[in-house]
């Protein structure tokens, strides 16, 4: 029932923003500038975009090492399509679904990829962080009044609820450590102790990585090919095309945040941050949220062509089999 009412929310606030967004944009108006588009820029995006995917996939591997599993590039980058793939139904279920498909073609188990996933989304988290550091510094004259806009009164909620869990995780794991031994005497917690020790071994996997500077350059890797994913669409669409690197940045900074949203795919909060912010570069309001459904509906498709296709993949690998 909990899951299904957290469904139904995420529905309903993708459905209210994309009303809100497009509620004095006509169809007809849309599909006009679509086929005005120039569908090369679309195909180098998706290139653009796969190599993040990729070295995605690359970076995920090198966090496994230290714990001895070594999948495959392509089991992996199978993973992360199936994993954005899930993310377009329910929101936050790809980082199940990607540890699900690893655990089907490397029998790897669950708790210790799903670790090493938690592991990715700090480092996701402190990435986007210095994107948009970068961002503020580069545009501030522009960016000022709208971040006060849409981020003022939550700042000190987020800053807080960032706080809150760093100091609950790292109280949990001392905690978990400390009595770990004594819980597992306990028949019923034996089963949950393994699987949190798996999922710390995940989790601290990034400890002991063999090439940490191949880690920290695939990370900047991924941002970069989101960044010139986005920006290559910019010259798609006429009255975008005039449209700089840090408004692309500028792109990827909030359609970063629409993506974290508790939405399918970001539906909904990607379109209302990106159309928003490229106001600030003279587009007219209508162009800005035309270029973001753009830019979100090429990548939309690209992911679910390619999740699909992926998971149909994966049906036919024969499970590896632990010697």
């Amino acid at each position: 029932m909990k899951k299904i009412l957290q469904y139904t929310i995420s529905l309903v606030l993708a459905g209210g923003l994309l009303w809100f967004v497009f509620k004095d944009i006509s169809l007809s108006e849309m599909l006009d500038e679509f086929k005005k588009a120039d569908y090369k820029w679309l195909m180098l995006s998706a290139i653009l975009s796969i190599t993040a995917h990729v070295s995605r996939a690359t970076r995920w591997r090198i966090l496994m090492k230290p714990l001895g599993y070594q999948p495959s590039t392509f089991n992996t980058t199978l993973a992360i399509f199936i994993g954005y793939f899930a993310n377009y139904i329910i929101p936050r279920m790809g980082e199940v679904s990607r540890c699900g498909s690893l655990k089907k073609t490397d029998n790897i188990p669950f708790e210790k990829s799903f670790g090493t996933v938690l592991t990715e989304r700090i480092f996701d988290v402190v990435s986007l962080l210095i994107v948009l550091m970068l961002n503020l510094i580069l545009e501030y004259d522009k960016l000022q009044h709208f971040f006060m806009e849409q981020f003022a009164s939550k700042i000190y909620l987020i800053v807080g609820l960032l706080i809150f869990l760093s100091i609950a995780g790292i109280l949990s794991i001392y905690l978990f450590r400390k009595y770990q031994e004594r819980l597992s005497g306990v028949p019923i917690l034996s089963k949950i102790i393994g699987f949190l020790n798996g999922l710390l071994d995940g989790l601290m996997s990034v400890k002991h990585l063999e090439k940490p500077f191949a880690f920290i350059f695939f990370t900047i890797l991924i941002w970069v090919m989101y960044w010139l994913s986005a920006y290559v669409l910019f010259f798609a669409i006429p009255e975008t095309a005039h449209l700089g690197l840090l408004a692309g940045l500028t792109v990827l900074t909030m359609g970063s945040f629409g993506m974290a949203a508790p939405t399918q795919g970001g539906i909904g909060p990607f379109h209302f941050l990106v159309g928003n912010a490229l106001v600030l570069y003279g587009l007219p309001q209508k162009d800005g949220i035309i270029l973001a459904t753009f830019i979100h509906g090429s990548q939309m498709i690209t992911l679910l062509v390619l999740g699909a296709l992926s998971f149909l993949i994966t049906l036919f690998i024969k499970p590896k089999i632990d010697d």
